[in-house]
C-alpha cells in the first residue's frame, strides 16, 4: 500500500519543469485533435486522458509553477540586456514609475480594444449578427473610458478628481452592463453564439484565459495602492477580461458543442448572467468607495 502511494505522489506531484511540459503537452495534444478534427475514437480516448493528467498536474504542482515563474523573473530582472534596459532613461521610468506603467497598459488596452470593435463589426456584417456589433458598441465604451482616464490623467493629478473620474467609470460600468445583459438575452432568444473561423478560436481562447488571469493578479497587486485612476484602469482590464470570456464560452459551445440547444442556452444564461453580475456589484462598489472617499476628502478641506 506504502509503494502504491508513493507510485501516485510520483505521478501526480511533479517537479517545476515535468509539471510545465506535462501541461503544455498534455492541453497541447487535446488542442491539436479539435484543430485538425481527428475522428480516430482511440486517439480522441487518450488525448481527453493526457488533457485530464495535464489539468491534475497543473493543479498540484501549482506552487511549483509559481516558484519556477519567480525563478525566471530573477533569471530576466539580472539579465545583461534587462540591466542595460534599466539603466536607460526610458527603462528607469518604466520599471520604477507605477503611474507611467499604468498609461502604457491603457495605451495597450485602447489599442487592443480598437482591435475587437473592427473584429466584431466585421463579424457582425459577415454573419448578419447583431450581438456582434453590440458587443462592438460596449468595446467603443470601454476604451472610452480607457481614453478618458489617459486624457484627463495628464492635466488633472489631486486625489479628488481622480476619485470623480473612478466614480464616472463605476457609472458607465453600470450603464454598460444594461447592454451586455441584452447581448445576453439575445443570443439565448436566438439560440446562437459568437463564431470565431479557423485557428482564430484558439488564439481567442489564450487571449482570454492570459487576460482574466494577469487582470485578477493585477486588482490583488495594486488594491491598496491607493491611487483610484490605476485601480479604475485595472477594473476596466478585468471587465474587458471576462467579456472575452463569455465571447470564448459562446464560441466555443458553437463549435464543439454538437449543437445541444438546451446546453448552449444553459451554459450561455449562466456564463452570461454571472459576467453581468460581477460587472454589477463591481460598479456599485466603485460608486459607493469614491463617494465615500470624496465626502472624506471634502471634510479634510
Amino acid at each position: 500500500m506504502e509503494k502504491l502511494k508513493i507510485i501516485i505522489r510520483k505521478m501526480l506531484f511533479l517537479p517545476p519543469l515535468p509539471t510545465l511540459f506535462a501541461a503544455l503537452f498534455g492541453y497541447g495534444f487535446v488542442i491539436a485533435v479539435a484543430i485538425f478534427n481527428i475522428q480516430i475514437y482511440p486517439i480522441q480516448i487518450i488525448s481527453y486522458l493526457f488533457s485530464a493528467y495535464a489539468l491534475v498536474v497543473t493543479i498540484t504542482g501549482f506552487p511549483h509553477i509559481i516558484s519556477l515563474a519567480k525563478r525566471i523573473k530573477n533569471y530576466i530582472s539580472e539579465h545583461p540586456l534587462m540591466i542595460k534596459f534599466k539603466n536607460t532613461k526610458l527603462g528607469a521610468k518604466y520599471l520604477n514609475d507605477l503611474n507611467f506603467r499604468t498609461e502604457i497598459s491603457l495605451y495597450l488596452g485602447l489599442f487592443i480594444n480598437l482591435l475587437y470593435i473592427g473584429m466584431n463589426i466585421f463579424s457582425g456584417i459577415r454573419y448578419r449578427a447583431v450581438w456582434f456589433i453590440s458587443l462592438a458598441f460596449y468595446y467603443i465604451l470601454l476604451a472610452v473610458m480607457r481614453y478618458m482616464l489617459l486624457r484627463k490623467g495628464k492635466s488633472e493629478h489631486n486625489l479628488c478628481n481622480e476619485w470623480k473620474r473612478y466614480r464616472m467609470c463605476g457609472i458607465i460600468l453600470l450603464i454598460m452592463n444594461q447592454a451586455l445583459a441584452a447581448i445576453v438575452i439575445i443570443i439565448v432568444k436566438q439560440n446562437k453564439g459568437f463564431n470565431y473561423s479557423g485557428l482564430l478560436i484558439y488564439a481567442m481562447a489564450m487571449y482570454s484565459f492570459y487576460s482574466v488571469i494577469t487582470a485578477i493578479a493585477d486588482i490583488v497587486k495594486f488594491r491598496k495602492h491607493g491611487s483610484p485612476v490605476i485601480s479604475a484602469a485595472k477594473a476596466i482590464k478585468f471587465v474587458a477580461a471576462l467579456v472575452s470570456m463569455l465571447s470564448l464560452t459562446t464560441a466555443m459551445i458553437t463549435q464543439f458543442g454538437n449543437n445541444d440547444e438546451n446546453f448552449r442556452k444553459l451554459m450561455t444564461g449562466t456564463v452570461g448572467g454571472g459576467v453581468c453580475t460581477i460587472v454589477i456589484i463591481m460598479a456599485i462598489f466603485m460608486i459607493i468607495r469614491s463617494n465615500r472617499n470624496l465626502k472624506i476628502l471634502k471634510g479634510d478641506t
